[in-house]
C-alpha cells in the first residue's frame, strides 16, 4: 500500500483512484440506462402507433371490420420503406388487416392472453420490435400488432447511444474536475497549513504562541485543542524554571557578600586571595544565571538603539582589571565615529562583555585581547588563545557545555548568553580560528540611521 506524509496528497491520491474507477463504470452505467431509455421510447411510440391504427377501426352493422387508413399513414407502412408493418387479427386468431404483403401476423406468438405485450421476432435477417394491444368494439375484441425493423430506429436514438462516448470529451472532462477538487482541497486544508505555519515558530524563547482553533475542520479541532493545552502545561513549567532559577540566584547573593565580608578576616592572604577567586567565579555565574531568566521574558523595543564604539569602550575599561589581574592586556580599535544599531545598551553590553572575558580565560599570559569596532555595526572580539575546533563551534553556544569540565569559576552559560542576546536583537554570531592561532567571535547587528 502506498504511504504518503502529506494529507493533500493521500486525498488527491485517493481521489484519483476514484476518478479512474468512475471514468471506467459510468460509461457503463450511462450506457445502460440510455439503452433502457431507448427502448422505453421505442415501446411508447409502437403502443402510440398501435392506438393511431386502432382509431381507424371501423365496425360495420352487418358485423364485418373496416380499416380506413389515411394516405399519410399508409406511406408510413408501406412495404416499398420497410420500417413499421402493422396486423390487425380478431379473437379467433384470423388475420383481419396486415401491411405485410403476405398478409401475415407480423409476431407469431399468440397475443391474446394479455391486452398489452411487448414482442421481438426475427423476420429474414429483419429483428423487428414491437407491441400487440387489444382493442375492444361493441363488446368485439382486437389485437392491433405494430412492429418497427430495428435497423430502421430513430436515427435520434442512434446517435444518443452509438454516439453519445465518442463524442464526450471524457479526459478533459476528469482533468478538469481534478483541478477543481485540488482548488477545493487546498482551500478546506488551509486551516491546517496555518496552523502548521504557527507551530513553526514554537520554540523555548516562544512559548506563547499557539495554534488557532478559528476555521479547524470539526474533526482536527480536539487535537489542535490538546497541542495548546501541551502548550499551556509547557509554558507553565518553563516560567516556574525562571522564576526559580532568579529566586535562587537572589537568594545566593546574600550569603556570598557575608561570606566575602568573612574571607577579609583570614590572617594568611594566600588562603584569603585563593577564597576571593572562589566567591568571584561564584558571582559570576549567580550574575549569569540572572542575565538568564531576564533574557527569557526580554524584548526590545523597535525604536530603541545604541552606540557600538560607545558599549565597546566601557567594557574594555570594565575588563582591564580583570585582564592585568592575568597579566594580559586589552586593546580597542576600530571606528573613532559613533556606530548606531537597533538594540537595548544594557543587553550588548553584556554580550559584548561575555565575549571579551571569555577571551581573557583562554588567553595566555602576556597576550592582548582585542575589540574591534567596524563601521557595518559588527564587533569583533580576538584573542591568541587556543582557538576553536571545528565540531566545537555549534556546541559552545549550548548552556552548560564547557571543554574542559574540571576547570572551576565558569558554568559554561556566557556565550549562550552572547548566542541569546544575538538572537533577540535578529543578530548573526560566528566564530573562527585567526590564520596566527586564537578565535575570532564576530557579532553583526543591524545599522540605523
Amino acid at each position: 500500500m502506498i504511504s504518503f506524509k502529506s494529507i493533500f496528497s493521500r486525498i488527491i491520491f485517493l481521489h484519483v483512484i476514484a476518478l479512474v474507477i468512475t471514468a471506467i463504470f459510468m460509461p457503463l452505467v450511462l450506457y445502460y440506462f440510455f439503452k433502457w431509455a431507448a427502448n422505453d421510447l421505442h415501446d411508447q411510440a409502437m403502443r402510440d402507433q398501435a392506438d393511431l391504427v386502432a382509431h381507424y377501426l371501423v365496425l360495420r352493422p352487418d358485423g364485418t371490420w373496416r380499416l380506413d387508413l389515411p394516405p399519410a399513414l399508409q406511406d408510413v407502412y408501406s412495404q416499398a420503406v420497410g420500417r413499421y408493418a402493422y396486423a390487425v387479427l380478431d379473437d379467433s386468431g384470423r388475420v383481419l388487416f396486415s401491411s405485410l404483403r403476405d398478409r401475415s401476423l407480423i409476431f407469431s406468438a399468440d397475443p391474446r392472453s394479455s391486452d398489452v405485450a411487448y414482442l421481438e421476432t426475427q423476420r429474414g435477417d429483419a429483428a423487428v420490435s414491437g407491441v400487440s394491444l387489444a382493442k375492444e368494439m361493441d363488446g368485439r375484441r382486437v389485437w392491433v400488432q405494430v412492429g418497427e425493423d430495428l435497423a430502421h430506429r430513430d436515427v435520434i436514438i442512434d446517435d444518443i447511444v452509438a454516439d453519445f462516448f465518442k463524442r464526450v470529451g471524457w479526459l478533459p472532462m476528469l482533468l478538469f474536475l481534478l483541478a477543481i477538487d485540488i482548488v477545493i482541497f487546498r482551500r478546506a486544508l488551509r486551516p491546517l497549513l496555518n496552523a502548521s505555519e504557527m507551530a513553526k515558530k514554537i520554540n523555548p524563547n516562544r512559548t506563547d504562541v499557539r495554534l488557532p482553533p478559528e476555521e479547524m475542520p470539526k474533526e482536527i479541532l480536539p487535537l489542535v485543542q490538546a497541542v495548546n493545552q501541551a502548550l499551556d502545561r509547557l509554558e507553565a513549567g518553563f516560567r516556574m524554571q525562571r522564576e526559580f532559577t532568579a529566586d535562587a540566584a537572589h537568594e545566593l547573593r546574600t550569603p556570598l557578600t557575608i561570606l566575602r565580608s568573612r574571607v577579609d578576616t583570614v590572617a594568611d592572604r594566600g588562603v584569603s586571595k585563593a577564597l576571593h577567586q572562589d566567591i568571584e567565579g561564584m558571582a559570576r555565574i549567580i550574575s549569569q544565571l540572572l542575565d538568564i531568566a531576564e533574557l527569557e521574558s526580554f524584548s526590545i523595543d523597535p525604536h530603541e538603539k545604541a552606540d557600538l564604539r560607545t558599549i565597546c569602550a566601557e567594557v574594555a575599561e570594565f575588563a582591564a582589571p580583570l585582564a592585568l589581574a592575568k597579566g594580559k592586556n586589552i586593546a580597542l580599535s576600530g571606528s573613532d565615529a559613533p556606530v548606531w544599531v537597533n538594540g537595548n545598551p544594557e543587553m550588548l553590553s553584556r554580550a559584548i562583555r561575555n565575549l571579551v572575558e571569555n577571551a581573557i580565560n583562554y588567553a595566555p599570559p602576556g597576550t592582548t585581547v582585542e575589540i574591534v569596532v567596524e563601521s557595518s555595526g559588527m564587533v569583533r572580539v580576538l584573542d591568541e588563545g587556543p582557538g576553536i575546533k571545528e565540531e566545537e563551534r555549534k556546541l559552545i553556544f549550548q548552556r552548560f557545555w564547557r571543554r574542559d569540565r574540571r576547570r572551576t569559576g565558569n558554568a559554561g552559560l556566557g556565550l549562550s548568553i552572547v548566542q541569546r542576546i544575538a538572537d533577540t536583537h535578529a543578530a548573526t554570531i560566528s566564530v573562527e580560528n585567526r590564520p596566527t592561532g586564537g578565535a575570532n567571535f564576530s557579532v553583526s547587528f543591524a545599522r540605523v540611521g
